[in-house]
């Protein structure tokens, strides 16, 4: 008996084009030819496709930016709760390709951005990972960074575009951590532009543009960073909701919670650590007290399959970090981690020129909710 093959063929084009069906019929009648058939696309969860997609869900947050909780430090405040609304009617009206609304911050939102800058700042140097350290006076000179400015959004993503093709966009408060992750697939980050109660300046329980101008911004001028996250943006387009709660936890302990030796020293990558003075010093210093305890974490090497079964609290200092042996190094371990165990039907190349991706298989979209 002769050996029967089966050949798989995606393409791109509508099964009703004339020119389809003449391939189709011509395959049909040849003699070594048994059967053609149009396999059904294989439906998965909706992503966007092009940059201008992110409009369908950038307002779709898990809070609405004024809405406070109860142990909120501006709870009570009604003339700072007036002012987040404000600031997030702002974001709510953007859309992709218009400036980015810029806030015209008070004294007192200033006074606050200055303690939360001079505290850092004086950390930074024994702390923060040579890439940060070379980073912030680059966002001094070309950003508007300084004790006494806080700089626009519009500025910084100018300048980060320039440097890594990575872009900001105001955000109303949490997104999903699906619709943040396929941002940055587009080498999009969202950004708050609201600021953290006056009456404790070195506390916040949420992200604010402390937390995202001096933890998060920085890094995305740096190439291996601003690759790393465009990974992990890549791979959770079209993911199952398991594996996107594995990418976010991946997340959680690199770009948030970040560690990588330079040398025999621990150094900070992660937002969360860049913009927290007492969890800074708590995850890298080598002495004790620090941070205000004299209990260490636990600190791994950086695998992401582990990270991403690891549980983790958000209202307490980490108890695990992982530290990479660098940023590339961190890079190229979760990329492949993306290749080999995020599974996908398909997969997709992001398009620099157009801001888009191509798929390579033939799939259907959920709707998008």
């Amino acid at each position: 008996t002769e050996d029967l093959y089966e050949f798989s063929v995606d393409f791109e084009g509508h099964i009703e084009s004339s020119r389809i069906q003449s391939l189709l019929s011509d395959l049909k009648s040849k003699d070594h030819c048994q059967d053609v058939y149009i396999s059904d696309p294989t439906m998965v969860p909706w992503f966007p496709q092009k940059i201008t997609d992110l409009d369908s869900f950038a307002t779709k947050t898990l809070d609405a930016g004024s809405d406070l909780e109860a142990d909120h430090p501006g709870f009570h405040d009604e003339v700072y709760r007036t002012r987040r609304s404000a600031i997030v009617e702002g974001a709510k009206a953007y859309r992709f390709g218009n400036e980015i609304p810029r806030v015209d911050y008070s004294e007192s939102e200033t006074r606050t951005w200055s303690t939360v800058y001079k505290k850092l700042k004086e950390l930074y140097p024994k702390y923060a990972c040579s890439q940060f350290n070379r980073i912030l006076p680059l966002m001094e000179m070309n950003c508007g960074y300084s004790e006494n400015n806080i700089p626009q959004l519009e500025d910084i993503s100018r300048y980060l575009h320039s440097c890594t093709g990575f872009r900001l966009r105001p955000v109303c408060g949490l997104l999903s951590a699906r619709d943040f992750l396929n941002a940055l697939a587009f080498r999009t980050f969202f950004s708050t532009q609201y600021i953290r109660h006056h009456s404790r300046p070195l506390y916040t329980p949420e992200p604010d543009v402390c937390h995202e101008l001096l933890g998060h911004v920085p890094m995305f001028a740096d190439k291996d960073f601003a690759d790393f996250s465009h990974e992990i943006g890549l791979a959770s387009l079209g993911a199952s909701d398991a594996d996107i709660k594995r990418l976010a936890t991946c997340y959680w302990f690199s770009v948030e919670f970040g560690l990588c030796y330079e040398g025999k020293d621990v150094k900070a990558y992660g937002a969360g650590l860049l913009s927290s003075f007492g969890e800074l010093e708590y995850a890298c210093a080598n002495h004790r007290p620090a941070g205000g305890t004299f209990e260490r974490p636990e600190i791994l090497p950086w695998i992401p399959s582990l990270a991403a079964e690891t549980e983790y609290p958000i209202t307490t200092f980490q108890p695990t970090y992982y530290c990479a042996s660098s940023l590339k190094d961190a890079t190229s371990k979760m990329k492949e981690f993306c290749d080999t165990e995020i599974n996908r039907p398909f997969h997709v190349t992001y398009q620099a020129l157009t801001d888009s991706v191509l798929v390579d298989r033939n799939v259907k979209l959920e709707k998008n909710q």
